[in-house]
């Protein structure tokens, strides 16, 4: 039963450990200032998002790799 507990908390940390990383990778927008004419920045990046990266990712994958073992063997 503890083998079980362990393991679903062990997913959902690995689960919120893997979508709390894009989030908190870069800001989304820069405050500047800008002239009138053009439009009013937005909350879209300057540049293209890094994705998942397995260095940065690899303790996530880990949590749910031995949260799944886990809940298979409990």
């Amino acid at each position: 039963m503890l083998s079980l507990l362990f393991g679903a908390l062990l997913m959902f940390g690995g689960l919120i450990f893997l979508a709390a990383q894009p989030m908190f990778r870069a800001r989304l927008s820069s405050v500047r200032r800008t002239p009138a004419a053009t439009p009013e920045p937005t909350l879209e990046p300057s540049e293209p998002a890094a994705g998942f990266r397995l260095k940065e990712t690899w303790p996530g994958l880990a949590m749910l790799a031995v949260g799944a073992i886990l809940l298979l063997v409990g």
